[in-house]
């Protein structure tokens, strides 16, 4: 049985698993709606199979826009500044099922594997060490209330900072009363 898929999306190659959500160039497919991407190679459980007939199944979750990233062009001594940006149209996809296996297989998962999602679900933001306290400030308006909870609880364990502790406070209660 095949455990994961190599599938060609947009002229580039991706290795996914059932469940698997990830974001690659644009979809004319809208959102909400399923389609099969090309398959290129299964494997899984030691065995490969370079012309699969398996059908691949995903699912469009919405269209997004990538990070900004910016240009500048500059001559020394002629004044000659430009400066552009570019923002790549991305779709996220989740895969939904690799051949005759279904998603109700992946739903019914240990209860294991479930605790141990949730505990990577609530770890601080990648990077949270080295983040100085106006970084914190700034970035930890958009954070979800579980990355704040680790957040604070990392702060208070390790650096102990309160410029950053105090943000993180806010940050929490702020949530709480948008969602409560």
């Amino acid at each position: 049985m095949a455990t994961y898929a190599i599938i060609s999306l947009g002229g580039k190659q991706y290795r996914v698993r059932e469940g698997e959500r990830l974001l690659v160039d644009r979809l004319t497919t809208d959102e909400g709606k399923t389609f099969q991407p090309d398959v290129l190679f299964t494997g899984g459980d030691g065995e490969g199979n370079l012309s699969p007939r398996i059908a691949v199944t995903a699912k469009v979750l919405g269209h997004v826009r990538g990070d900004k990233i910016r240009i500048g062009k500059r001559r020394p001594k002629s004044g000659y500044r430009r400066q552009t940006g570019f923002r790549a149209a991305l779709s996220q996809i989740e895969i939904q099922s690799i051949g005759a296996s279904s998603k109700r297989a992946a739903t019914s998962q240990p209860a294991e594997k479930v605790e141990a999602m949730e505990a990577v679900a609530a770890q601080p933001p990648r990077g949270y060490a080295d983040f100085t306290v106006a970084e914190i400030n700034e970035k930890s308006k958009r954070w979800k209330l579980e990355q704040l909870e680790a957040a604070l609880e990392f702060e208070r364990a390790n650096a102990n900072r309160k410029g950053a502790i105090a943000a993180l406070e806010s940050a929490i209660a702020a949530k709480q009363e948008k969602e409560g």
